[in-house]
């Protein structure tokens, strides 16, 4: 198949979610099929990543979107336009010009599009549009206007009733729609019950699931949290695991450490006072060794998640370490695992650390969880059946 797959990010070095994701289609994918990839970038040094991905793409159109989201430019449009702040900021008129040179002179069987916000690219086509949506993104935006000023939360309260229009409205110009999870699959049929979404799941990189399983320190415990702090979902779980479970937690145990690491992390959590037992570590972008030895040095991997939407990469990247995750039901929302089986959940400080001293007191326990989400991501979450499972949803749409 020829696919033509469009997204809003440059898919390297596989560091943020997306990243992830497109790099490891894009593996998998190319095997059987051509791909022309078009990604948005928003700094020049972003089109050195192309040797990286030249092996997996026939060609490779890089096209420059606005570098700084908060420019004046860019709220002004937004606030004198129907159109949301997250599609005027993505926008990128040497995108949509690119598309509609390439509708000139090649022929695809089917465009692939990550995330609702590059549709105002897409030039009119009678070709299958497979629009996949990682998250709903207004159900994210909504979840943090709450702790706003009020003359800011005016502006985004208005614009989150935008972007729940136009991701409506771009659900139903394509034809079809993928979510990566069950719970997102059932809030667009809420939304728009003729729509029936298809699942395409996220996974754990290749590089993130180990063969073998090891024995974890439960005597001097090592907690981690680990994600890129530019999403307000990972600052917010930061704060929630230094002020609220921290506390506690030195009331129950005494031999424990804290790291909490990834991009931005030093910058968004700098106004945070610590203490000895709390480490902050900074990932640079594309660091995979730093990743994997912080997952494996590790015991247990907290997530106190409380923002909607997709399902969490962090998570997949950590039980394919065979590293056992303690996280809300939020956290987990989309993943395929039970409570006391292949995770343990929590979703107040106090569940927190009574889940943390369960677990470390009980051998027996820990390795069960740390067995069954193993096998859990060999079995669903692998990208090889992932690519598969999309390639088939590509030849249902052509047939249609």
């Amino acid at each position: 198949m020829k696919i033509l797959m469009m997204t809003p990010y440059v898919p390297y070095p596989p560091s943020s979610g997306g990243q992830i994701r497109t790099f490891n289609l894009l593996k998998y994918l190319c095997q059987k099929n051509e791909i022309t990839l078009i990604c948005l970038y928003k700094s020049e040094q972003e089109k050195n990543y192309q040797k990286y991905l030249a092996p997996y793409c026939q060609e490779i159109y890089f096209c420059q979107r606005p570098e700084k989201p908060w420019q004046l430019t860019t709220i002004l449009k937004s606030i004198l336009s129907r159109k949301p702040f997250l599609v005027i900021r993505n926008f990128s008129s040497q995108a949509k010009k690119t598309l509609e040179e390439l509708f000139k002179k090649k022929k695809f069987d089917v465009i692939h599009l990550e995330t609702f916000y590059v549709m105002p690219h897409l030039p009119t086509t009678k070709k299958p549009v497979l629009l996949v949506e990682q998250t709903i993104e207004y159900k994210v935006y909504q979840h943090f206007i709450n702790n706003l000023f009020f003359p800011i939360k005016i502006f985004f309260m208005i614009d989150i009733l935008k972007l729940k229009y136009w991701e409506k409205y771009y659900w139903k110009k394509a034809s079809l729609v993928a979510t990566v999870s069950e719970t997102d699959q059932k809030e667009v049929i809420k939304l728009e019950p003729q729509i029936e979404p298809v699942i395409i799941p996220n996974g754990a990189g290749d590089k993130m699931i180990v063969k073998k399983l090891k024995t974890r320190n439960l005597k001097k415990p090592i907690f981690l949290f680990l994600g890129n702090f530019l999403w307000l979902q990972n600052t917010e779980a930061a704060y929630f695991l230094i002020k609220k479970i921290y506390p506690l937690l030195k009331k129950e145990l005494t031999n424990f450490k804290i790291i909490i690491a990834g991009q931005n992390a030093s910058e968004k959590l700098k106004n945070i006072a610590l203490d000895n037992q709390i480490e902050i570590i900074d990932i640079t972008t594309g660091n995979d060794y730093l990743v994997k030895t912080l997952y494996q040095k590790a015991t247990l991997f907290i997530a106190p998640i409380f923002g909607p939407g997709g399902t969490r990469l962090k998570i997949l990247a950590a039980m394919g370490n065979g590293l056992p995750v303690i996280s809300t039901k939020t956290g987990v929302e989309g993943l395929k695992l039970s409570n006391y089986q292949s995770v343990l959940l929590a979703n107040t400080a106090i569940k927190f650390v009574k889940q943390i001293k369960k677990i470390i007191k009980n051998k027996t326990l820990y390795q069960q969880i740390q067995k069954n989400a193993h096998q859990l991501i060999l079995k669903e979450y692998n990208w090889k059946k992932i690519a598969n499972n999309l390639e088939s949803v590509y030849k249902k749409l052509i047939k249609l």
